[in-house]
C-alpha cells in the first residue's frame, strides 16, 4: 500500500467529516499487518485495519507459495492471503479497503485520515511493506508469476534445471544470481553498465561461478512467451543493437522501495527510506510500532513479516496496558 497524498504534521483541514476512535489501528494488510490483526483481535483490541485500495500485500501477485509453513502441497498467494484475512476478521478485526492518506503522530490519540474522514487510535502498527522495483514493461507485468519474479528465495525452486536471467548489477542481483545457481542450469546476468555495482567479494564470487555469465550494457526491452516466459529481447545500451535471449525465467533484482512516503516527517527513516526500529518493533513515537518489509530490507519473506506482525501486536497490547488504555490480557488471549 502506498501513500497518494503527502503526510501532514499539523492540524487537519476543517473539511474532516468523520471521526472514529480505536484502541489499535494497523496500516497495511500483508502478512505482517494481518498477523498483527489476528493477535490483536485475540487480545480483545478490536483492531481497525486500513487494508489499502489494493489489499493483502505482494503475495496477491504471487502464484505458488511453497515455503510458508503448514502447506506441504503449496498454496496460491492470493488464497493464502484470503485465509489471513478470514482469520483476522473471524476474531473481530475490521478491515477497510482504502488507503490512509495522512497521519499525525504528534499527539495521542494518533490521528489518521482516509481522504476527509478522520480516525483516531491509541496505538498504531505500521505494516505498509515495500514494493519491488520493476522494469516498467507491459510484457513484464503480463508474465509476473509465470516466469517473471522479484524474489529468488521465493521462486528459485521452480526453475530447477532451467536457463534464467537476473536483471541488475548491484549486491541484490549478485546475491540472487548466486542463490539461483542452486537450481538453474545457467544464470545470465543482464547488466546495464560495463561492470557490476556490488561489493568486490560478491562480484568475484559471481564471475568465478561456472553457471553464471554476465552480459554487459544490456537492458531488457520485452518479455516473450506463451503460457510462461520463453525469451527476452535485449538492447545494447551503447550501440543500440537488438538481440534475443532464449530462457525460461527472469528475476528482476534492481531493488525495493519501502512504502513509507506517508510517514516522512513523522517517523525516523534511514537513508533508503525504511522505518528505523527502536528495540524489536518500536519507534521514537510512543505507541507507534512497525512490522514487516517496511523496515526489513534483509529477509523480505512472508513468514518473517508474519513473525514481525506477531511481535508488534504483542508489544502494542503491552504498551496499551502499561499506559492504562487496556486491561492486562491473559496468556490465553494469544
Amino acid at each position: 500500500m502506498t501513500a497518494t497524498v503527502p503526510p501532514s504534521t499539523g492540524t487537519p483541514e476543517t473539511t474532516s467529516t468523520d471521526t472514529r476512535h480505536h484502541k489499535l489501528a494497523i496500516i497495511g494488510s500483508g502478512p505482517a499487518g494481518l498477523t498483527a490483526a489476528i493477535y490483536a483481535a485475540r487480545a480483545n483490541l478490536e483492531p481497525m485495519v486500513f487494508a489499502g485500495n489494493t489489499p493483502l500485500g505482494q503475495l496477491m501477485i504471487t502464484s505458488d507459495v511453497e515455503n510458508y509453513p503448514g502447506f506441504p502441497g503449496g498454496i496460491q498467494g492470493p488464497e493464502l492471503m484470503q485465509l489471513f484475512r478470514d482469520q483476522a476478521e473471524r476474531f473481530g478485526s475490521t478491515l477497510l479497503d482504502k488507503d490512509v492518506t495522512r497521519v499525525d503522530f504528534s499527539q495521542r490519540p494518533h490521528r489518521l485520515w482516509v481522504g476527509d474522514d478522520e480516525y483516531q487510535a491509541d496505538a498504531v502498527i505500521v505494516a505498509t511493506g515495500a514494493s519491488a522495483l520493476w522494469l516498467g514493461l507491459e510484457s513484464e507485468e503480463q508474465f509476473r508469476g509465470r516466469g517473471v519474479s522479484a524474489c529468488a528465495t521465493c521462486d528459485g525452486f521452480f526453475f530447477r534445471d532451467r536457463e534464467i536471467a537476473v536483471v541488475g548489477g548491484g549486491d541484490t542481483a549478485l546475491e540472487e544470481a548466486l542463490f539461483l545457481t542452486r537450481f538453474a542450469s545457467k544464470v545470465t546476468m543482464l547488466v546495464r553498465r560495463e561492470a557490476f555495482r556490488g561489493s568486490k567479494i560478491m562480484q568475484d564470487r559471481a564471475l568465478a561461478h561456472p553457471k553464471i555469465e554476465a552480459l554487459w550494457n544490456k537492458e531488457v526491452t520485452e518479455v516473450h512467451g506463451e503460457q510462461t516466459v520463453g525469451a527476452v529481447s535485449l538492447r545494447d545500451t551503447k550501440s543500440g543493437e537488438e538481440s534475443r535471449l532464449e530462457l525460461q525465467g527472469v528475476f528482476v533484482a534492481i531493488g525495493y522501495k519501502p512504502n513509507t512516503e506517508l510517514f516522512s516527517g513523522q517517523l525516523d527513516l534511514d537513508e533508503r527510506g525504511y522505518c528505523v526500529v527502536d528495540g524489536e518493533t518500536g519507534t521514537r513515537i510512543e505507541g507507534v510500532f512497525v512490522a514487516g518489509d517496511v523496515h526489513d530490507h534483509r529477509y523480505r519473506q512472508a513468514v518473517t513479516a508474519a513473525g514481525d506482525g506477531c511481535k508488534a501486536a504483542i508489544d502494542a497490547e503491552r504498551w496499551l496496558e502499561s499506559v492504562g488504555e487496556t486491561e492486562r490480557s491473559t496468556a490465553t488471549n494469544w
